[in-house]
């Protein structure tokens, strides 16, 4: 399934105002936000890079320490005010400055990764993606003033628990306790996502089967 024609008409009209630019990706878990990023970047080439959200959620020691860890994913799970700085950093770094490091979350151990995506500072286009972004509470509330233009990703909600828990399946719960998670853990999360959704510049939809 191709992005929609004006997904890309919008991120290269970004593109055209020069300058370094923060195009952001908000949504509710499941509804792919990482497919949009990713076929953003393979449609806009080295222009664009994708800096994700999930590389500040806390490490599982951390959750578990603060008795958060069967919350996971919740707002309060994440490093908001780390992830606020390095926006801030990326808006300010300009041609000629080093590398900026972004972390990244590796499902596959399910834990963030520090210092794992540079990010080059002629790099034009970085496509922020995240549940989170238009969250107007506590230090969340901080990071959509620093986004050039954000999108709001929405899919059909049968079709986003699907996808949320085939994703769990494939990162190793079974389907019951996939099922169980994403409707007893995602769906708080997804409620408080499409309530923020109104913020944003635009409703990108999927269609069925993307």
């Amino acid at each position: 399934m191709q992005l929609p024609a004006e997904a890309l008409q919008r991120a290269r009209a970004l593109l055209a105002r020069g300058g370094r630019r923060l195009l952001g990706l908000a949504g509710p878990p499941g509804a792919g936000k990482s497919t949009v990023a990713a076929r953003l970047q393979a449609e806009l080439g080295p222009v664009a890079r994708v800096v994700p959200m999930d590389g500040f959620h806390l490490a599982q020691a951390e959750l578990q320490r603060l008795n958060r860890a069967g919350r996971k994913g919740a707002p309060d799970t994440f490093d908001a005010a780390g992830f606020v700085a390095l926006l801030q950093r990326l808006r300010q770094q300009r041609p000629g400055d080093g590398i900026v490091y972004a972390p990244d979350f590796r499902r596959e151990i399910e834990e963030p990764i520090a210092g794992a995506l540079p990010i080059a500072a002629d790099t034009p286009l970085l496509i922020v993606e995240g549940n989170y972004l238009l969250l107007d509470q506590g230090d969340w509330a901080g990071v959509r003033p620093l986004l050039d233009e954000c999108w709001h990703v929405a899919v059909e909600q049968d079709q986003r628990l699907a996808q949320l828990i085939a994703r769990h399946q494939r990162h190793g719960r079974s389907a019951e306790e996939a099922r169980a998670w994403a409707l007893g853990n995602d769906e708080p999360n997804a409620r408080l996502v499409e309530a923020a959704g109104g913020r944003a510049d635009w409703q990108l939809a999927w269609p069925a089967g993307f």
